[in-house]
């Protein structure tokens, strides 16, 4: 499963494509003062990203893979 949900945190794992972003976007909605947690993420689809600049929740972790760290930064911290 590319995501994993709790009351508090939303951890993307894997590949996450674009038939997750409606579910992120429900429990994002949910759960307004929950965390992302990218450090098991390796790839996330456009739509996914859409969903975490839109959604502004703060990250418990940014991914593990560093170039892919760096381009989430660049594009979330914007």
């Amino acid at each position: 499963m590319p995501i994993t949900y709790s009351k508090s945190c939303a951890r993307l794992i894997d590949i996450v494509t674009v038939e997750d972003a409606e579910e992120l976007l429900q429990w994002v909605q949910q759960h307004p003062k929950g965390k992302i947690d990218l450090a098991a993420c390796v790839h996330l689809h456009a739509a996914v990203l859409q969903v975490l600049m839109a959604a502004r929740l703060p990250l418990a972790a940014w991914p593990d893979d560093a170039e892919l760290s760096i381009w989430l930064q660049h594009s979330l911290n914007n």
